[in-house]
């Protein structure tokens, strides 16, 4: 370091000189002035810095529409993923229409909720046509004493040209082993378009019979209906009147309802959860404005 000598003003911690020498030229009261006005400014400076300092670290960002893929597609099997979804075109029953199609597209993607629609026209053929779903991806192959629970939303809307038999739902699929075939179907209706679950049970108006009725779970009350489709258990969940267009609530407690009464084991694995519509016959469009799902 260079000796500046006694030309040097001499400065204490906070900035503001002691002294400067007088062949300096410099009016020390305007200097000290100056130093004193600039340690303030830095001293308001810092005490906000202080102050905003826990606002600034605790605000969350706000959440960013991802980019994803929105265009329609109409494929038998088209499958399109954004992030922890897949949405599944799923035309499983197709052939036996004497005519029709299905499409579907992805709307947005924000965060967890995502937000899509189909449009399907169906004739002939007594059986479901499709499965169109969002599938979740993220935190599956748990087994059930191992969840501890499934938060989920659904907001959607149907418009429908004519009759139409049909039903919104979810649909949970449970197994041995992790990733293994499917033992149990849990299906939770939201609606029941001029459609039945299946069932063990039927009375002599033809309609199902449920094994349990008015189970009060996720804030609704539902009647429980219980089947086999040739390969799996089923058990429908059905609300007891109306439909259910905004749903918002755990899915956990069906499983434990399931696990109590029915006979469905802890240690049964849950390897699919979906969410979408089963279409039989008619012309509708479903727009799902808001979907989430997770499994904790």
């Amino acid at each position: 370091m260079q000796n500046m000598g006694s030309s040097a003003p001499v400065y204490n911690t906070a900035g503001r000189p002691l002294h400067y020498p007088l062949s300096s030229g410099i009016d020390y009261k305007l200097a000290t002035r100056q130093a004193s006005r600039i340690t303030a400014m830095f001293a308001k400076a810092l005490a906000f810095v202080l102050f905003a300092a826990p606002f600034l670290v605790s605000a969350a960002p706000a959440e960013l529409e991802a980019s994803i893929d929105t265009s329609t597609h109409c494929g038998q099997w088209d499958v399109v993923t954004a992030s922890q979804y897949s949405l599944l075109l799923d035309q499983w029953g197709k052939d036996g229409a004497t005519s029709g199609s299905q499409c579907a597209s992805l709307v947005s993607l924000s965060g967890s909720t995502i937000s899509w629609k189909t449009n399907w026209t169906w004739t002939g053929g007594s059986g479901v046509k499709s499965f169109t779903n969002i599938q979740l991806n993220q935190g599956i192959n748990k087994q059930l004493s191992a969840i501890s629970s499934m938060p989920t939303t659904w907001q959607w809307s149907q418009s429908t040209s004519g009759t139409v038999v049909a039903d919104v739902a979810y649909d949970l699929f449970t197994s041995n082993t992790a990733g293994g075939s499917n033992v149990n179907e849990i299906m939770i209706w939201l609606a029941n378009f001029n459609a039945g679950p299946i069932s063990s049970q039927y009375g002599s108006d033809g309609k199902p019979v449920p094994v349990a009725s008015s189970i009060s779970l996720a804030g609704h009350t539902w009647n429980l209906y219980s089947g086999s489709n040739g390969a799996n258990n089923v058990f429908s969940f059905l609300p007891t009147s109306g439909t259910i267009t905004s749903f918002s609530g755990d899915l956990k407690p069906f499983f434990t309802y399931l696990t109590q009464h029915e006979g469905v084991s802890t240690s049964q694995y849950l390897v699919t959860a979906q969410a979408g519509t089963e279409p039989t016959s008619g012309s509708a469009t479903l727009t799902t404005s808001a979907y989430s799902l997770a499994i904790n």
